[in-house]
C-alpha cells in the first residue's frame, strides 16, 4: 500500500473511532466456511453476505470453537471458555461465571442500547440469562437449541410467548424493530443476532426449500468423503443459509433506509464447522473438531465510516479477538477487568501488518487440543501439517520440520499447564429469584430424572419428561434460592384426557404447593417442517397450568418436583418450570 495513502486512510480512520459507531454482529449456528458463495459454493448464492467482504475487510483464516457455547463465550469475554466457567454444551455447564465482564457490558456502560436476538446459549436463568450480562432486551431462547422453528415457543425479556413464523425471520423482525426505536431515540446500539441456523432441526420456508430440494448439486462441491454425505441434511442446510443471507440483507436494508449505514460496523461469523458431510474446502473435520475443519469461519466486517473496502486479512486471527477489537474500533474505554486472551485487530484493520508478529491460536474439545499459527497446524494427535502447501492435512510433516513441532508442542503444553488446568467439576446451582428479576425458568433440560422418568432425548437442551409412571418418581435441580419471598408457579405440561386426575407438588426446604391436572394438554409432536430426519428429540407445544403459591426462604437446596397421586397410566409430560416473585417476605 502506497505511504502516502495508508497515511491519509490512517487519519480518516482515527478521526471516526470517536463517533460512537453502531454494532450489529451476525453469528450463525453450525455454518460451515464452505457455506457461502463467497468462499467458491457454487451450489448456493449468498449476494447480502459476500457484500460485507466487498464493501468491507474479510479474514482469511479466522477461528473459532469446535461447538456453539465456549465460541459465544469468547466472543462475549475475549478470554477462553474455560477461564470463564463454560465446559459444556447444556445442563449448566454452558453458563459464563459471574464475575466476567461481557462485551454487552462495555457497550452498555459507553451508552449504548444493547440487544440480543436469537439463541442464546450461556445460561437461562439470571443473572446468567442475557438481562443480567448486559443487554437491555432479548427476545429468543437460551437453550443449545430449539425443537421447533415455527411458531415457536420464545422469551421476551422473560415473558414466555409464541413466536411469528420461522425463527430466523422472527428474530430479524425483532432486531429490525430494536433498531428503529434506538435510532428514533438517538441513541447507538450494539445489536447482537447469534441465529440458531443451519443448527438442526433441518426446518426451513418452503420457499427456500423449494429451491433446493430438487437441485443438481455441482459435482465439485463433494465433501472430501462423498459417501458420508446425507443428502436431504445437506440441500436443508444449503437452503437454511440462503434463508440466512435473506435475513442478513433485510438488515443491510434497514441501516441504508434509516441513513445509518455509515456509522454502523456490521460483523459477520459462524460458531463453529458445519453440523454435516457437505463442501468445505476439503479441510479436515467438522463441527466438533479440533482441527481446521471444525474451526475455521469467515469472518467479515464492514465499517464504511472506518475500514477500507474490500480489504482482505491474511493473518491468522480469533473469535478471542473481537472483545478488543470492536471496544477499540467504538472507542470504548479500554481498562477489562480480567486479562484478555484476544488482541485487537485494528492494526489489520488499517492495513499495518508490518508489525504483526506469528502468533499461535490453540483449540480444545473434549479432552482433544490442537494449535494452528500463520503456517502450520499440530493436531490433536501430535502430527504436524504444513498448511501453505497442504491445506487438506494430508501429509505430516513432523521429521521435516522438528522445531517447529517442537515448538509447537511446547504451547499446547503451556495452555494445558495455564488453561486447561483451571477446570474444576461444575457445581454451580441453578439461581431462583435473583432480585435483580422476578421471574426464573426452570426447564426440564437442567433436571436430574429418577426412577421410570425418561428424558425424550439424549439431547437434553430442549428435552421434556415421559414416562412418569410411578409415585415414587420424581424430577429434581440443584438450586439456589436468592430472594426470600411469595412466588407463583406455573407449570407447563402435557396430558391426554384418559391420564388426567394426577396430584403433583413442588417442594423445597420445607415449603409446597400442589395441584390436580384436571385440564387435557395433548398436542402432536411437531415434525411437520422437518426435510431430513433429525437427531435430536421432537417437541410439543406445552401448555402451563398455574400451581399455585410457594413460600421461598433464601439457602441452598433440592428443588423437587413429585407425583403424589397417579390414578391413571402416567402423571404427565413435563417441559418447564416458571416461578414469579409476587410478593418479597421475611422469612
Amino acid at each position: 500500500m502506497p505511504v502516502r495513502f495508508s497515511f491519509t486512510y490512517l487519519l480518516f480512520f482515527c478521526c471516526n473511532l470517536w463517533a460512537n459507531p453502531n454494532l450489529v454482529v451476525f453469528l450463525t449456528d453450525d455454518q460451515g466456511w464452505g457455506d457461502l458463495s463467497l468462499n467458491g459454493n457454487t451450489n448456493l448464492h449468498t449476494p447480502n453476505i459476500d457484500s460485507l467482504a466487498k464493501d468491507g475487510a474479510s479474514f482469511d483464516r479466522f477461528y473459532v470453537c469446535p461447538v456453539c457455547s465456549p465460541t459465544r463465550a469468547e466472543f462475549l469475554t475475549g478470554r477462553y471458555h474455560q477461564r470463564s466457567g463454560v465446559s459444556g454444551v447444556s445442563a449448566g455447564a454452558e453458563r459464563i461465571n459471574l464475575d466476567e465482564t461481557t462485551l454487552a457490558d462495555l457497550f452498555r456502560s459507553a451508552g449504548y442500547q444493547t440487544g440480543a436476538f436469537g439463541k442464546w446459549h450461556n445460561g437461562m436463568q439470571y443473572p446468567y440469562h442475557p438481562l443480567g450480562r448486559g443487554f437491555d432486551y432479548f427476545y429468543g431462547f437460551c437453550s443449545g437449541h430449539w425443537g421447533n422453528y415455527f411458531d415457536a415457543l420464545m422469551e421476551r425479556n422473560g415473558e414466555l410467548v409464541e413466536g411469528s413464523g420461522f425463527c430466523v425471520d422472527d428474530f430479524t423482525e425483532e432486531a429490525i424493530d430494536f433498531i428503529e426505536r434506538s435510532v428514533k431515540e438517538e441513541k447507538p446500539f450494539f445489536a447482537y443476532l447469534p441465529y440458531n441456523t443451519p443448527h438442526s432441526p433441518m426446518q426451513v420456508p418452503d420457499k427456500w426449500w423449494n429451491k433446493f430440494k430438487d437441485k443438481a448439486l455441482d459435482e465439485m462441491m463433494r465433501h472430501r468423503n462423498p459417501e458420508k454425505e446425507d443428502r436431504l441434511h445437506l440441500l436443508a442446510a444449503l437452503a437454511m443459509c440462503e434463508n440466512i443471507d435473506w435475513n442478513v440483507g433485510r438488515v443491510l436494508q434497514k441501516l441504508d433506509q434509516l441513513q445509518v449505514a455509515k456509522d454502523t460496523i456490521v460483523l459477520f461469523f459462524h460458531d463453529n464447522g458445519p453440523n454435516g458431510f457437505r463442501w468445505n474446502g476439503n479441510m479436515e473435520g467438522k463441527k466438533g473438531s479440533t482441527e481446521e475443519g471444525g474451526t475455521r469461519s469467515p469472518l467479515l466486517i464492514r465499517w464504511p465510516g472506518g475500514i477500507k473496502p474490500g480489504l482482505k486479512v491474511a493473518q491468522v486471527s480469533s473469535v478471542l479477538d473481537l472483545l478488543p477489537t470492536l471496544t477499540e474500533l467504538a472507542g470504548i474505554n479500554q481498562s477489562f477487568p480480567k486479562p484478555l486472551d484476544g488482541m485487537s485487530l485494528k492494526p489489520l484493520l488499517e492495513g499495518n501488518s508490518s508489525d504483526w508478529k506469528n502468533r499461535t491460536l490453540i483449540s480444545n474439545w473434549k479432552n482433544r487440543t490442537g494449535a494452528r499459527d500463520q503456517r502450520y497446524r499440530l493436531d490433536y494427535k501430535g502430527r504436524l501439517y504444513d498448511m501453505t502447501h497442504d491445506p487438506e492435512q494430508r501429509v505430516e510433516v513432523n521429521k521435516k520440520f522438528p522445531q517447529v513441532l517442537e515448538r509447537m508442542k511446547k504451547q499446547v503444553k503451556k495452555f494445558s499447564d495455564e488453561v486447561l488446568s483451571l477446570r474444576t467439576p461444575d457445581n454451580r446451582p441453578f439461581m431462583i429469584g435473583h432480585p435483580g428479576v422476578s421471574w426464573t425458568q426452570i426447564p426440564a433440560r437442567d433436571g436430574k430424572p429418577h426412577g421410570a422418568i425418561k428424558r425424550s432425548s439424549k439431547h437434553p437442551n430442549c428435552s421434556y419428561f415421559y414416562n412418569w409412571v410411578n409415585v415414587e418418581d420424581s424430577i429434581t435441580w440443584d438450586v439456589e434460592l436468592v430472594t426470600p419471598g411469595l412466588y407463583e408457579v406455573e407449570l407447563w405440561y402435557a396430558c391426554p384426557k384418559k391420564d388426567l386426575g394426577s396430584i403433583i407438588e413442588l417442594s423445597i426446604l420445607g415449603n409446597s404447593t400442589r395441584a390436580k391436572i384436571s385440564q387435557e394438554i395433548d398436542p402432536p409432536l411437531l415434525d411437520m417442517h422437518d426435510r431430513s430426519p433429525r437427531t435430536e428429540g421432537y417437541v410439543k407445544k406445552f401448555q402451563p397450568l398455574k400451581m399455585g403459591e410457594i413460600n421461598l426462604p433464601s439457602g441452598q437446596g433440592q428443588l423437587e418436583l413429585r407425583a403424589l397421586e397417579i390414578p391413571k397410566t402416567q402423571a404427565l409430560e413435563f417441559r418447564l418450570l416458571s416461578l414469579k416473585r409476587v410478593a418479597k417476605e421475611k422469612i
